[in-house]
């Protein structure tokens, strides 16, 4: 069984966002593919979200925090709508349009349906192909590459641990799947 791999390469991450802005222009599944990267979330999690959960109807404003009970873990977590984020969404959809309990992200073939994880993986994988990234992306990839660029740009293990609602430290290691390049890098900066 192969293991799903972050994209760890700044370029082929740079293409791969790209791929449904610029290449095959879809906002759907550039929200997806910015949401996933910038949330943590898995895939199940960010299928099953409404537009009730990232906009307050009322303030008629984008909610600061999104608070998700995991599907898998059935945890409560509560993940910061970052800017990225934020901005995808406006471009995609105009909140005040559209109702609460609608899908953030449908089906194009039945409207009042979430799009399907075989559908996700299909649009990861097409935006990985013109990326470069031929082996081991998945959906899950998304939230493996937040870990792995969060660590790379100084984020403590501990607190991705916590991020993630990993039960422990191990768990969060193979997510941030460190290899020699990584070990090398560090040895090469340092300077005793």
């Amino acid at each position: 069984m192969s293991t799903t791999l972050p994209i760890k390469n700044a370029e082929q991450l740079e293409l791969f966002k790209s791929y449904y802005r610029s290449e095959k222009p879809n906002a759907r599944n550039y929200t997806l593919i910015i949401f996933g990267l910038n949330s943590a979330l898995r895939i199940s999690d960010i299928l099953s979200l409404t537009y009730g959960d990232i906009y307050d109807y009322r303030a008629k404003e984008w909610k600061e925090h999104l608070v998700v009970k995991e599907q898998k873990t059935r945890k409560t977590n509560r993940i910061y709508i970052n800017r990225e984020i934020q901005q995808t969404l406006e471009k995609y959809a105009a909140p005040s349009q559209k109702e609460s309990s609608l899908w953030l992200f449908t089906s194009q073939r039945q409207k009042e349906h979430p799009l399907s994880r075989y559908q996700a993986y299909r649009i990861v994988k097409d935006a990985a192909v013109f990326a470069g990234l031929t082996a081991n992306v998945s959906c899950h990839s998304l939230r493996k590459t937040f870990g792995y660029h969060a660590w790379k740009q100084g984020a403590q293990p501990a607190l991705l641990m916590n991020i993630y609602n990993h039960s422990t430290y191990q768990i969060t290691k193979r997510y941030l799947c460190i290899d020699q390049d990584d070990k090398d890098e560090v040895f090469a900066k340092i300077r005793l």
